[in-house]
């Protein structure tokens, strides 16, 4: 399984350990990843996700999974969010309609 963020895509990133007599070791850092299911009120499931804790945090403060997706662009998410977001909006525009 890959260790990217199933929201915002945020992946593993490449850098220097850099020690006290400034040697440097390649390393990698890895994105806190978590395991939620995250309620969507519009569509009325719990979705399964692995999301980074700061992409959390995010969605908490947005007001929920419906409103972080609604707010962002689809340009900056991965496909599998952009598709959620874009079963959010057709379920608003059908309640609309009706």
């Amino acid at each position: 399984m890959a260790r990217r963020c199933a929201i915002t895509g945020t992946g593993s990133q490449s850098g220097n350990k850099v020690s006290h007599s400034n040697r440097k070791t390649r390393t990698r850092f890895m994105p806190n990843l978590q395991h939620v299911s995250l309620r969507s009120d519009v569509l009325g499931t719990n979705i399964p996700l692995r999301v980074t804790a700061a992409t959390l945090r995010s969605i908490e403060h947005n007001g929920g999974l419906d409103g972080y997706l609604l707010n962002h662009s689809a340009n900056k998410m991965t496909p599998e969010a952009a598709k959620l977001k874009r079963q959010i909006k057709k379920k608003i525009s059908d309640k609309k309609a009706a």
